[in-house]
């Protein structure tokens, strides 16, 4: 049941406001373990900002941000490393460092963060497996400039999913590519989702990324995904979230996203229609 999921992150009437400018107005929403929101809204309307507020990378201007129960608003960043060492991030064009190999960029968290205290002896194989798991096994001793743009964001989702996060927040996984390498990509978000039982938040523009995350599941015998069956709840919980200058104009699933009159929220809509994913 839906009711006695835990809650994983809740925002509760946030604000972030730079140079008198509201980024996010008054937002607030929960997701429980396991669950999916999909946040879509225009370019500049905060999608970005309230990953990033999730992450605590940003401060909130009012009100107030939890994290696995724990009050992240003000935290010491002292303490805000016990809490992102249980989040993934995936941050907009995949961030990886050009300097660094595959194997070392993906390495970087199990290293870098102290929390999550992995032995040394041991970050080399938890690489592997999560190169593996994005069908990237081959790519340790390359460079990111070595790689199509398609193969980076599935390395960027392997530094992601390679702490085996509690939440995890992509933004923009399929932006810039054609519509067969972005299916690959969502694919690759269901998975690691279904696996872990990640709680997911996906930033997009595109409504068909919404509809793979709402209405697929990883099947692990199939090794690939299913359709959920008709007539039968999902097991993962998936919302919709629209974004507008900084305001959640709406909340809920797929139907009532798909049922609404309002301009805004159709230009999303629509290009689940247009959008060119055939």
């Amino acid at each position: 049941m839906a009711e006695a999921l835990r809650t994983i992150l809740r925002f509760d009437d946030v604000s972030v406001v730079f140079d008198d400018v509201a980024v996010l107005s008054h937002v607030s929403f929960q997701a429980g373990e396991g669950e999916s929101r999909v946040i879509l809204g225009a370019a500049g309307s905060g999608k970005t900002v309230l990953l990033k507020t999730a992450l605590g990378l940003i401060r909130p201007t009012s009100g107030k941000v939890y994290a696995f129960g724990r009050d992240i608003t003000a935290m010491p960043e002292r303490e805000l490393f016990d809490i992102r060492s249980k989040i993934g991030m995936l941050f907009q064009e995949s961030a990886l460092f050009d300097s660094l190999t595959i194997e070392e960029n993906v390495a970087y968290p199990l290293q870098n963060q102290k929390a999550i205290r992995c032995p040394g002896d041991q970050v080399h194989r938890r690489v592997e497996e999560a190169l593996k798991f994005v069908e990237l096994g081959e790519t340790l001793e390359k460079f990111p400039a070595e790689l199509s743009g398609g193969m980076r964001r599935r390395a960027a989702i392997a530094r992601a999913v390679v702490t085996n996060p509690a939440l995890t927040l992509y933004d923009s996984p399929t932006a810039g590519l054609d519509p067969i390498t972005a299916y690959t990509i969502m694919a690759l978000l269901i998975k690691a989702r279904d696996v872990g039982r990640s709680t997911t938040l996906v930033v997009t523009y595109r409504h068909q990324d919404g509809d793979l995350l709402a209405n697929f599941r990883y099947n692990s015998q199939l090794g690939g995904l299913e359709r959920s069956r008709n007539g039968t709840k999902p097991e993962i919980r998936t919302s919709f979230l629209v974004l507008r200058e900084g305001r959640l104009i709406f909340e809920g699933d797929q139907d009532r996203l798909e049922e609404s009159k309002d301009p805004y929220i159709l230009k999303f809509v629509k290009r689940h229609e247009d959008g060119g994913s055939h």
